[in-house]
């Protein structure tokens, strides 16, 4: 019965994928050999699936677009994902959060190529925001494992992400979302605002011209207004539609939000979940897992401050 139902490609591939030393004999011919240090297309699959980086065609599926698509998004300069070792394009969920933001600025907001770019805060592609060079977070953040004496299996460990995300990251091969970049820094003993040079800014008065912007591909740009505070740490926040967190992160001390426009989505450790819209204002501990989301089609601007300067 079984091999009126199945045909002989199909017996081959059981056998092959039968443990060593077994054989189901389910073929009745002989089966080509499998090519030496081949692995199987669905076994590689399953190792990337494990690592939390989905291929081409499985991030193609969960948008409900073609994977020419997406190759195209990559081309014009949109996104990088990262690359496995047999150059397959792997894409983690924060890429995966800046993926559904594109479909939506094309779908819902039917902007052009050059609108999508202009609202995800890259004006050009080799052009850096103000601070650090996008190309130097990587390099810093290799350093600083290095410091740290951690490898890369147990870096990313700590930081709850894969190790191959990171080793993108380190490459400028990928990007990080504000939690991943926060839960990094937290393994690396520093945080997320020593990363950008603020040095040439007073301790006491910021002019606008001087204010030193973070942006990040998850669509939230923040604006630093307080870099010689010792005991707080005071923002501003812009999150595009779509944009936010890209996973939850926690850290010492406490947190006040004050909405100026928009509307934020707000989940404390996955239990409470509080829509905050203009006028606003919020507070809760550090240490509570927060993650954040702007379900609107309008941008969302909120000042947010924490103390001490743990972010």
């Amino acid at each position: 019965m079984l091999g009126s139902r199945i045909s002989e490609s199909e017996r081959c591939r059981l056998d092959r994928r039968a443990p060593p030393g077994v054989r189901l004999r389910v073929s009745m011919v002989e089966c080509p050999a499998m090519p030496k240090g081949r692995i199987p297309r669905d076994r590689r699959r399953t190792r990337v699936t494990r690592l939390g980086l989905l291929t081409v065609g499985q991030t193609a599926r969960v948008l409900g677009m073609s994977p020419s698509t997406l190759r195209l998004w990559e081309n014009v300069g949109l996104v990088s994902p990262a690359r496995s070792d047999g150059r397959y394009r792997l894409y983690s969920p924060e890429l995966l959060d800046v993926l559904k933001r594109i479909k939506y600025l094309r779908d819902v907001k039917l902007l052009n190529l050059p609108g999508i770019r202009e609202m995800l805060g890259k004006p050009a592609v080799s052009q850096p925001a103000n601070g650090a060079r996008p190309t130097d977070l990587g390099r810093k953040l290799r350093v600083l494992r290095k410091k740290r004496g951690l490898g890369v299996v147990e870096a990313a460990k700590r930081a709850k992400i894969s190790a191959g995300f990171l080793s993108a990251i380190e490459l400028s091969k990928a990007n990080p979302s504000v939690a991943t970049l926060q839960r990094l820094t937290a393994t690396y003993g520093t945080t997320v605002l020593n990363f950008y040079d603020t040095r040439k800014q007073s301790n006491r008065l910021i002019r606008l011209k001087e204010r030193r912007v973070i942006r990040t591909q998850s669509g939230v740009t923040m604006e630093l207004l307080s870099a010689g505070a010792r005991q707080l740490q005071s923002m501003i926040f812009r999150v595009q539609p779509g944009g936010g967190s890209g996973g939850s992160y926690s850290h010492q001390g406490e947190e006040f939000i004050y909405m100026m426009e928009g509307t934020l989505e707000l989940w404390l450790d996955e239990l409470e979940s509080h829509t905050l819209r203009a006028g606003d204002s919020f507070w809760f501990e550090s240490t509570v897992g927060h993650r954040w989301h702007n379900p609107s089609t309008l941008e969302a601007v909120l000042i947010w401050i924490n103390t001490p300067p743990t972010f």
